[in-house]
Order: C-alpha cells, then sequence, then structure tokens
C-alpha cells in the first residue's frame, strides 16, 4: 500500500486564513462559518515537529467525525451541513483538503481542555506516585501504573497558546472561567461522552486511557462539542489484547512519537527535532490501524 501524501500546510486562496494551530488550519467563511482542515501537522510535549506524518489528517477527520455522529443523541456538535465544494468551488484548490477538511458553525470556544482519565498513566502516574492523587484528586492507595481507576476522573486544563504548555487547573478553577453551570455542563458530557466512547472502543480492542474535550457556545449559550473527538491526537489509545497493569501499555496514539523523543537529548523547547521515516510511517500505520477498527469494526 503507497503512503498517502502528506499536507503539512494547507495553501487555499479562495479563503482568508484565520489561525494556524499545532495541526489545524482554520479559515473564515462568512460570519457564521469556518473552514478547519486537518494537516498532517504533529505535536508532541506542544512542540509541533518538522516532520509530518502522512494521512494523519484524514485519519483525525474521518474518527472525529465518525464519533461526532455517534455521539450527537449526548450533546450537539460543530458540524455544518454545508458541502465542501460549496465553500471551495475550485476542484483543483479542493483537492489538497478532501477528506480532511469540515465546514463548521462558527462558536465561542471555552478557556479549558476538558481532560478525562479511566486509567493511571502518564502525567497522572507521576502525580500518583508523588501525592497519592491525580490534580489534587484523592485516589486509593496502591493503585499500579495503567490501571483502571475505580470511577473515571475529570481534570481540566487551561489552553495554552502554540508551543505553551497547558496548565492542570481544579474544576473549581473552571467554575471561576466559565461559572458554576456551564462548568458542571462540561464536566458532565466529558465524562458521559468519555464512558460511552470507552465502552464502544473496547468492544472493537482499543482501550481509551484518557482523553480531551472542546466545547464551544453558540450566541444562546448552547453547548456543542467542537475541535477534534476522541482521536488518536486527543486521546490515548491501547490495544486491549496488549494491556496489562503495571506497564505503559504499547498503543495506537502519538505516544510512540513521545517515547522516541523521549530518548533523544532534546529539551522539549522549539524547534522540535526531525523525524526518521520510519518512525513516521510506524506511527501513521497505528493511526490507520485505529481508524479501522473503530469505524469499521
Amino acid at each position: 500500500m503507497t503512503a498517502p501524501e502528506a499536507l503539512y500546510q494547507s495553501t487555499l486562496s479562495s479563503l482568508k486564513l484565520r489561525a494556524r494551530g499545532k495541526v489545524r488550519d482554520i479559515y473564515d467563511i462568512d460570519d457564521k462559518h469556518m473552514l478547519i482542515v486537518t494537516t498532517d501537522r504533529l505535536s508532541a510535549f506542544d512542540v509541533i515537529l518538522p516532520d509530518p506524518i502522512p494521512g494523519k489528517g484524514r485519519v483525525l477527520t474521518s474518527v472525529s467525525n465518525f464519533w461526532f455522529e455517534k455521539m450527537k443523541h449526548v450533546m450537539p456538535n460543530h458540524l455544518s451541513d454545508i458541502p465542501l465544494e460549496q465553500v471551495v468551488p475550485d476542484a483543483a484548490e479542493r483537492a489538497q483538503i478532501e477528506g480532511r477538511a469540515i465546514v463548521v458553525k462558527l462558536l465561542k470556544p471555552l478557556p479549558v481542555e476538558a481532560i478525562v482519565r479511566g486509567y493511571l498513566i502518564g502525567s497522572g502516574w507521576k502525580d500518583y506516585q508523588k501525592s497519592g492523587a491525580v490534580c489534587c484528586i484523592k485516589l486509593p492507595e496502591g493503585l499500579q501504573q495503567a490501571q483502571q481507576l475505580p470511577e473515571p476522573i475529570y481534570t481540566p486544563s487551561t489552553k495554552a497558546e502554540v508551543d505553551q504548555h497547558d496548565e492542570n487547573v481544579s474544576f473549581d478553577k473552571t467554575v471561576e472561567l466559565m461559572g458554576q453551570e456551564l462548568a458542571e455542563k462540561v464536566r458532565d458530557a466529558s465524562l458521559k461522552l468519555y464512558k460511552e466512547a470507552a465502552a464502544y472502543a473496547k468492544e472493537r480492542g482499543i482501550i481509551i486511557a484518557d482523553t480531551k474535550f472542546e466545547f464551544g457556545v453558540d450566541d444562546d449559550g448552547v453547548l456543542y462539542l467542537i475541535d477534534e473527538a476522541l482521536t488518536p491526537d486527543s486521546s490515548r489509545f491501547w490495544p486491549a489484547d496488549q494491556y496489562q497493569v503495571g506497564i505503559s501499555p504499547p498503543s495506537f496514539d502519538k505516544q510512540y512519537i513521545r517515547d522516541y523523543l523521549e530518548t533523544l537529548d532534546w529539551d522539549k523547547t522549539a524547534p522540535g527535532p526531525h523525524l526518521p521515516a520510519e518512525v513516521a510511517e510506524y506511527c501513521a500505520a497505528k493511526y490507520r490501524e485505529a481508524e479501522v477498527r473503530l469505524t469499521q469494526g
């Protein structure tokens, strides 16, 4: 199978560029809609790496759209029913973003990233080893690395600018930022989305150890799921048949890249190091495998 052509950065002349994020390029359409293009850029430790992961943007778009449809009974999402052909009518220009672009409603993003953890891993495991808690949430004694938590926990963080690090915050801090009612809605929706998705994924051989959601509101204050949902970029996916308590399991997500970067003499600040071609392709293959298992299983 030939590797898909990589797109590090989109270039659309027919629309005005609004912003470039770590992974996504965003274009203005009108006062109610935007175009989001998911590139093959990859960020690790909040640094955008110089090499793309071929086809990653298409996988992320496919997986997100799958979950948006599957979870719309829980809450509405930002997808619009406007076809891409209407927004980018030129076929040649449209070709570079086909399969990786979505037309979305223009909403006001909330200032927190809604993180749900179902297993004790990553920074949560490090916190627990030091304090017996994760993000100030006290947990039972004697838990091991990668162990499933008694119940999923909600550990929000603030959103960082590009090349900056997100900062974990308490639920009370999110109340300060958004108000009690909205903070509770975000927390409750995040936990419900995670629990339903984790149950579905486990039937298809994938454990969702943790994930991150983003939300926005419209002019009437209605809450929407935005950005991406339950992808290998925003989540930690483990193969269920290789999972065991006490070790960090292999993954379908960019943890493989993080693990590789940890072996380098790099201080985790920009610019990021180049990736060997075989490392990038292995990561791309794991992303594609996760997509197949989730959307075609």
